[in-house]
């Protein structure tokens, strides 16, 4: 369906074009206390053309809502000229005469189309108090009402407009362009409009498309907008071969086979979203320092011809070292040393060994894993020695483990045998609550499934995790055992009851809506929980039984603080964990403009007992912080434990699920 054709319109009607706003000096404006208040621009020293910079020639005193106020005294034109110190009176008024206009055109982008605006100027009063020598010019704007979106409409040129796969990215198109009608209009609601057709357009099939017409056809009478767009798809786009640059030392059949369990098998449509996800997966392999994937969309003779997927990589050394200094508020200080080989002699697998020290925890452990295979999977195995120290008790263990392990961006499947041996010892008696001998095998099965909008920020979404096992202690006395452990995190954005109510509908799929710019911010639910079930006096290791307590489980408390508390105030693991987190997160906003920063409130909640029927969770609430930096987000709480009855500062970095 093509655009219809442009007409005459009567005077009430007018066309919305594209407004490029002066790129003059934004002036400093005082805080508005109400709805007409008045803004008085400050003197910037600005540079027009080379001219000499000086006191300001002229005030300026804006009478106008607040919610207008700075955006028109930042892109006024006669702030570019206050500072001229050769513009005298007559060059002045002439300016006067091109303001109205100039402040229609600037309220228009906001969706004023029928305001009142007066103009003057006030001269400098004779031997009066020190004054700008031109004056005050005196500003008073009644905007009108504002224009609001009443339609918007796209229409398909191209493969798009008939082609049956392109049916639901067709709806997918229109949709988006309809959530703003009902909005008040403004340029940048346009601009963003047009660029989120575009991008839906290009993301999936059609990376040739394009925007061929777009119209903005304000009814000032109605005050109301009606948008059409106009997307020309050009012809589909299929994966061809894939082609590596830059690959020596580990060969491109991994990157190869990464790009086709991505999803771009040759003759698949091309997908942006599949192309980021098989350049992730490239990263995340190991192998590479940088990647950068692409498709190659030059046509050729033929536009038809299968696009073949580039991707150009930077190879890793062979072998690194990494050494750290760092610290916790759960263990102090810390000292860390890895070593990691990406291809093992013989075998191929990549090793990392890793030694970390701190105040209550010091371990020893490497990981091997395979190169993938074509299935997605790949083998896994590990082993860690290690000692951690719980106020007046000493857990020393040994875990080994391998298996298989299957990763993508919404799901993770892993199955693994593992053996485990623990020994405990109550430091001040030096009495030890183990032989030597509690040690346990078990086979387990873990998956994780993501539905968030965005990470490492999400907006909306969840993500639930499992893990089963069943296994056998060993020693002296062999009984069986099963373990299972269950977690749940849970994003809600405090958009309106209707969006809340789409997202109860669309449990089970993955969000499809934008990260939310609501000052409401939105609520985080995590949830887990974990039982062992086995015979009163089968001795598991403690290694698989539960403590928690400390930074990313119950604030207020310290690392894994909330256990069993035996008769002489010690605290030993248990069989049964229970921890709940509530937080309300809200982003947090300046002139306007959404920061980094984001402020947080939460409850916490934490239980570990031998007895389901002796439940006694230990509470802990507080305030924090959220810093949103390149690596993930910071975060820093303050804590008061209900139970412990005393505050903590708790510091974090980065998002896991």
């Amino acid at each position: 369906m093509n655009l219809p054709l442009l007409r005459r319109v009567a005077s009430t009607r007018l066309f919305c074009l594209l407004l490029l706003l002066p790129l003059g000096a934004a002036a400093q404006t005082p805080a508005a206390s109400g709805p007409d208040a008045a803004g008085t621009a400050a003197a910037p020293q600005v540079e027009l053309d080379g001219a000499a910079t000086g006191p300001a020639r002229f005030d300026i005193q804006l009478e106008a809502p607040a919610t207008i106020q700075p955006f028109l005294l930042r892109h006024l034109d006669l702030q570019r000229y206050r500072n001229l110190q050769d513009l005298d009176g007559s060059e002045l008024d002439r300016l006067l005469i091109a303001a109205p206009d100039n402040l229609r055109d600037l309220l228009g982008t906001q969706g004023h189309f029928s305001p009142q605006i007066s103009v003057g100027r006030e001269p400098a009063t004779p031997g009066g108090a020190a004054a700008p020598a031109l004056g005050t010019v005196r500003i008073r704007i009644e905007p009108g009402p504002i224009t609001s979106v009443a339609s918007s409409n796209v229409y398909f040129r191209g493969d798009i407009a008939n082609a049956e796969a392109a049916a639901t990215q067709r709806e997918t198109i229109q949709r988006s362009g309809q959530q703003a009608v009902g909005q008040d209009f403004t340029q940048a609601g346009w601009g963003r409009v047009k660029s989120d057709t575009l991008r839906l357009l290009t993301n999936e099939r059609y990376p040739r498309g394009r925007i061929v017409n777009s119209l903005s056809d304000i009814d000032t009478k109605a005050n109301a907008a009606h948008w059409h767009i106009e997307l020309d798809s050009g012809l589909p786009v299929q994966i061809g071969t894939v082609r590596v640059e830059g690959a020596e030392r580990y060969g491109t059949a991994t990157v190869e086979r990464l790009v086709r369990l991505a999803g771009l098998r040759p003759g698949a449509d091309y997908s942006l979203t599949r192309l980021q996800d098989a350049q992730q997966k490239i990263a995340d392999s190991g192998y590479y320092t940088s990647v950068f994937a692409y498709v190659d969309l030059e046509p050729g003779d033929d536009p038809a011809t299968e696009a073949p997927v580039v991707v150009q990589v930077k190879e890793a050394q062979l072998q690194s070292v990494v050494l750290g200094v760092g610290g916790s508020t759960n263990n102090g200080p810390r000292l860390s040393a890895e070593h990691k080989h990406l291809r093992l002699p013989v075998i191929g697998w990549q090793a990392l060994s890793k030694l970390q020290l701190e105040r209550n925890d010091q371990q020893l452990s490497s990981d091997w894993s395979a190169p993938i295979e074509d299935d997605g999977w790949h083998w896994l195995a590990g082993g860690r020695m290690a000692r951690q120290i719980d106020d007046d008790t000493t857990v020393s263990s040994l875990r080994l483990s391998a298996g298989k392990a299957q990763a993508s961006a919404l799901l993770d499947r892993r199955y693994f045998l593992q053996f485990d041996r623990a020994r405990t010892v109550n430091t001040v008696s030096k009495l030890a609550s183990s032989d030597g001998n509690d040690a346990a095998i078990s086979a387990n099965y873990g998956w994780t499934w993501r539905r968030f909008d965005t990470l490492p920020y999400p907006n909306r979404g969840y993500g639930l995790g499992l893990t089963l096992g069943v296994g056998m202690t060993l020693g002296g006395v062999r009984q069986p055992f099963v373990s299972t452990q269950a977690r749940w995190l849970g994003y809600w954005p405090l958009d309106p009851v209707t969006e809340v109510l789409d997202d109860l509908l669309t449990i089970g799929q993955a969000p499809d809506k934008p990260a939310s710019s609501s000052r409401n911010g939105r609520l985080a639910l995590r949830l887990q929980g974990g039982a062992v079930l086995a015979d009163a006096d089968a001795p598991i290791p403690d290694t698989l039984l539960f403590l928690t307590g400390g930074d990313t489980t119950v604030r207020g408390y310290g690392l894994r603080d909330i256990g069993v508390v035996q008769p002489d105030g010690s605290v030993t693991a248990g069989r049964y964990l229970g921890v709940a987190s509530f937080e309300w997160q809200r982003p947090i906003w300046r002139n306007s403009v959404r920061t980094p920063w984001e402020s947080v409130l939460f409850v916490d909640a934490g239980v570990v007992t031998n007895q389901t029927s002796q439940v006694d969770a230990q509470l802990g609430v507080g305030a924090g912080l959220r810093y949103n930096s390149p690596v993930g987000p910071l975060q820093l709480d303050l804590a008061y434990g209900v139970d412990a009855k005393r505050f903590r500062v708790h510091l974090n970095v980065g998002f896991s699920f």
